[in-house]
């Protein structure tokens, strides 16, 4: 049985560690410290730590500037309020100016649950991913986002990185973090099954039902969005029958729609994209949403059936 942890208190466990060997290391949060869990680094080094309270749009602006001054700045709030309620301020003010601002967002996608619409973040990495100098993460899992998180304090410029609300499964043999290097967990000639973040465990266990019924599935942890890892994506087109992409955020603007630009200008091949379609979220238990919008290993294995039928 995998083991089940929470990504923000990996994120908040590395906050320490980064900020105890660099003192340049400033975080930033919009009175949500609990719950993104910076409140970890707030009790180490307050003099280093800045509540902005509801006001995101402030923060962002703060962060800019904390930044231009040589400062490596973490800046968190909900994954709705960073991408959203704050995007003119990213866009301009850290973006435009390709500053050292990174932006961990939790609570992100449908299985922040019962908190319902108003608070899925099911459009976020498609509103970071047209902004220029933007990099985005999503891990799969507790120890990829403490890679990501030092990964980001170790490269220039902006970063997105999204993470969830429940505890996830530990995926087991993934191999060495590479910003913008895709890893392949299951080898497979039949299909080629491409996830980022909670959907990776499901799509592991979708291709051992598979496996069970004679089809071998490539599984690709794609946990960089951008940069993109193109060339693994390739050679999983050319060497399967076709891709399933599965995603807890929109079909539009975020890993389906990299995967498919990446294809269509290069490899055309059949790709079957799970993930939300043209819907807000709704209140509901994390568990039971995934079912109501076809995000389970058993949507996956039958999208996988269909894409090779």
């Amino acid at each position: 049985m995998a083991e089940m942890l929470y990504q923000r208190d990996a994120y908040g466990s590395t906050l320490v560690e980064l900020g105890r060997a660099n003192k340049n290391i400033v975080v930033l949060d919009a009175d949500l410290s609990s719950s993104t869990r910076t409140r970890i680094f707030a009790k180490e080094f307050p003099e280093r730590f800045f509540n902005f309270g509801v006001a995101e749009q402030n923060m962002m602006a703060s962060a800019s500037g904390l930044a231009s001054c040589g400062k490596i700045v973490f800046v968190s709030t909900f994954a709705i309020f960073a991408s959203g309620r704050a995007w003119d301020q990213v866009r301009n003010s850290i973006s435009y100016s390709n500053l050292n601002v990174k932006i961990v967002a939790s609570h992100a996608g449908i299985t922040v649950g019962p908190d319902g619409a108003s608070h899925q973040a099911l459009e976020d990495i498609a509103l970071m991913r047209v902004i220029p100098n933007m990099n985005i993460i999503v891990p799969a899992d507790a120890p990829q986002t403490r890679d990501a998180v030092i990964a980001a304090a170790n490269s220039q410029g902006p970063f997105y990185i999204r993470l969830g609300r429940p505890k996830v499964p530990t995926i087991e043999n993934k191999g060495k973090f590479k910003l913008g290097e895709a890893q392949v967990l299951s080898e497979g000639n039949d299909v080629a099954i491409i996830a980022c973040g909670i959907m990776v465990s499901e799509a592991l266990i979708a291709a051992g039902n598979l496996l069970n019924k004679g089809i071998k599935a490539k599984v690709i942890n794609v946990h960089t969005i951008r940069p993109l890892d193109t060339e693994t994506i390739l050679s999983a087109a050319r060497s399967t029958r076709g891709i399933v992409v599965c995603e807890e955020h929109t079909v539009v603007g975020g890993l389906a729609s990299s995967v498919q630009e990446a294809v269509a200008e290069n490899h055309p091949v059949k790709v079957i994209c799970l993930g939300i379609k043209n819907r807000f979220g709704q209140s509901g238990e994390p568990a039971e949403l995934l079912k109501e919008y076809n995000l389970t290993s058993a949507d996956i294995e039958k999208a996988a059936l269909s894409c090779i039928s």
